[in-house]
């Protein structure tokens, strides 16, 4: 019997434990999409307790306190001590059989605290007390953990009217080493249905010094704030939708539907998808020009407990996957920007699993030379990122894809410790490789699958976003 998290975690044939110990564990990180504060890396954050660190703003592991019938006092509330919000997870987390955060704290736990003990009830005053003299006695801050996590980049998720103060002071700072990038990401300008649309942007047009009057205004503004990004370093854009809109003739009607609802009206649902059909152009014809990458991700139900939503507000754990059917809304986006010159890189990412088939093959139409695979599908997000899910992502992509083009892991956590996530995935696809070896349907070539593995763990990503020359190992 296999030790829980030993050195071959989820490493089931030899050829598996060759291809992560000799070439995916001695990779460096990208984590090309996350929610990490830049605030916290700047400032270098160092924590009081564990709780602050491994539960702090991690709605993965709040909904499982959740689920074990503990109150929110127990979660997100005042009332209980970080001490008592430790205990109701380590109550919660022996019933998480199967539950990707299950190996998620236990890595976490080894990578980072050199602790081996599986957290329960009955462990839970040993690890408490131990972990709290790690972080007492050696720190463990924000730049400690990234460092020793062999992070590369790190590229945050930030508003357009954000000032980017933070992204300043780290670039400014040359004893951190770690490249942290701001990620643009519009949603607010974009979902025009959402309440304060109007508000935000006449707050966006003060920051930028430009009255914002029109959609034309509107679009000179978010240029404006690509520039803006663009001196920091950005070279990616990523939108949260709820699904993918597509009207054909967007831009014609567009402009007078932006006017209607900064006069104080409501769009139809059918205006709504005209405006972010038309502002979803623009803003990828300008990732297009400036060569980023564009990420979208949509099949989200959002906030859909009301009752915790207007106690809590969003992303405290309260969302589910939604079934949108806009296939083919995808293809024709990006068959338009095609058509015109003006498709960036694109990734891909439903929340939805049912999707996978249906992203990878709208992918594989869209390619451009001397870039491999330049529409992705992303990785398997949020809800998915589980052993079966990632391997059901990566099978498809096998089965339907370039494989070997694909670009790989990231957090998209606002956890510190998350890192280890990209291990996880490593070791997820290292197996599923070597057992197609171990089966006879790929030939024990490790020089090549060597470079495969290297390739989709980190050089892949740094080509495709053009963070750094490619790796050997």
């Amino acid at each position: 019997m296999k030790a829980i998290t030993d050195d071959n975690f989820l490493l089931n044939n030899e050829i598996a434990k060759i291809l992560y110990h000799n070439c995916a564990a001695t990779m460096p990180i990208i984590d090309y999409h996350c929610h990490v504060a830049p605030e916290e890396i700047a400032r270098d954050r160092r924590y009081d307790n564990i709780t602050q660190l491994m539960l702090g703003g991690d709605h993965y592991k709040w909904r499982l306190i959740r689920a074990n019938g503990e109150d929110e006092t127990k979660v997100t509330g005042g009332e209980s001590s970080d001490y008592e919000k430790f205990i109701a997870f380590a109550a919660a987390l022996p019933k998480a059989v199967g539950n990707p955060v299950y190996h998620w704290t236990h890595l976490e736990l080894q990578r980072y605290f050199d602790c081996g003990l599986t957290l329960s009830p009955r462990t839970a005053d040993d690890i408490w007390k131990h972990c709290n003299e790690k972080l007492g006695n050696e720190g463990l801050s924000v730049r400690d953990i990234i460092t020793q996590s062999n992070v590369e980049v790190i590229v945050t998720t930030d508003d357009p009217a954000d000032s980017l103060l933070w992204h300043k002071a780290i670039a400014e700072d040359e004893s951190f080493k770690t490249k942290v990038l701001p990620g643009f990401r519009p949603d607010k300008a974009v979902n025009i249905e959402k309440q304060g649309f109007a508000d935000y942007i006449r707050k966006l047009g003060e920051i930028s010094g430009v009255p914002v009057n029109s959609l034309d205004d509107l679009f000179t503004v978010l240029d404006g704030r690509l520039d803006l990004f663009s001196r920091l370093g950005c070279l990616s854009a990523d939108h949260g939708l709820d699904y993918i809109p597509f009207v054909e003739n967007a831009e014609t009607f567009a402009p007078a539907i932006f006017e209607k609802v900064m006069s104080g009206m409501t769009p139809t649902e059918a205006e709504a998808n005209i405006y972010k059909t038309a502002t979803l152009i623009f803003l990828c014809r300008q990732y297009a020009r400036r060569g980023w990458v564009a990420q979208l991700h949509f099949g989200a139900l959002r906030n859909i407990n009301t009752t915790m939503f207007r106690k809590l507000g969003p992303d405290t754990g309260f969302d589910a996957i939604g079934d949108t059917g806009c296939g083919r809304n995808i293809a024709s986006l990006l068959d338009s920007l095609e058509q015109s010159g003006e498709l960036p890189k694109t990734i891909l990412f439903s929340l939805n699993p049912n999707d996978d088939a249906i992203l990878t093959t709208i992918a594989g139409c869209f390619s451009g030379v001397g870039i491999i695979s330049k529409v992705q599908h992303g990785s398997a997000w949020w809800y998915n990122d589980s052993k079966t899910g990632v391997e059901a992502q990566l099978t498809n992509l096998a089965g339907k894809g370039l494989f070997g083009g694909f670009i790989g892991m990231l957090t998209d956590s606002r956890s510190f410790l998350s890192y280890t996530r990209h291990e996880y995935f490593r070791r997820i696809l290292c197996n599923l490789v070597g057992g197609w070896v171990e089966n006879g349907e790929y030939p024990e070539d490790i020089a090549t699958l060597g470079e495969i593995v290297r390739d989709i763990s980190y050089n892949n990503v740094s080509s495709f976003f053009g963070f750094f020359r490619r790796r050997k190992g």
